[in-house]
């Protein structure tokens, strides 16, 4: 009990990011098709144009390990205080927001983008507070 209190702000942020990217990246897996055919649209006109089923593929891979990573932090900030899973869930969650931030970019969808940034804020306050 004393971990989940002296790490409480710690643990809300992973859960939220172990959320975030559990359901995306399952949502992925079972909605595949819609997916990509909304993603190859929404690239069309960009050079990611192709290499949407690929690059999908690697999005819907970091966003399970981050959530992932993210889920075994929270029980091992909760468990023990320790926080070597959390940091580096944390740490692959900013990589991959990064990732999505530049893909919106580059598709000129610049309210995407911002959305994006909603999530990066917590994210890097959290990589900050796990170093």
């Amino acid at each position: 009990m004393n971990n989940l209190l002296s790490n409480a702000t710690e643990i809300l942020l992973l859960v939220f990011l172990a959320i975030t990217f559990l359901q995306s990246g399952i949502d992925k897996l079972l909605d595949w098709k819609g997916n990509l055919g909304w993603l190859t649209d929404h690239f069309s006109k960009s050079i990611f144009n192709g290499a949407v089923p690929l690059l999908l593929g690697v999005v819907l891979v970091l966003e399970m390990l981050s959530g992932i990573l993210c889920g075994v932090g929270v029980f091992q900030s909760a468990i023990d205080g320790e926080s070597v899973f959390g940091f580096y869930g944390a740490l692959l969650s900013a990589l991959t927001l990064l990732m999505l931030l530049l893909g919106q970019r580059i598709a000129k969808d610049y309210v995407g983008a911002q959305t994006i940034v909603v999530y990066l804020i917590p994210t890097v306050f959290l990589v900050y507070l796990m170093q």
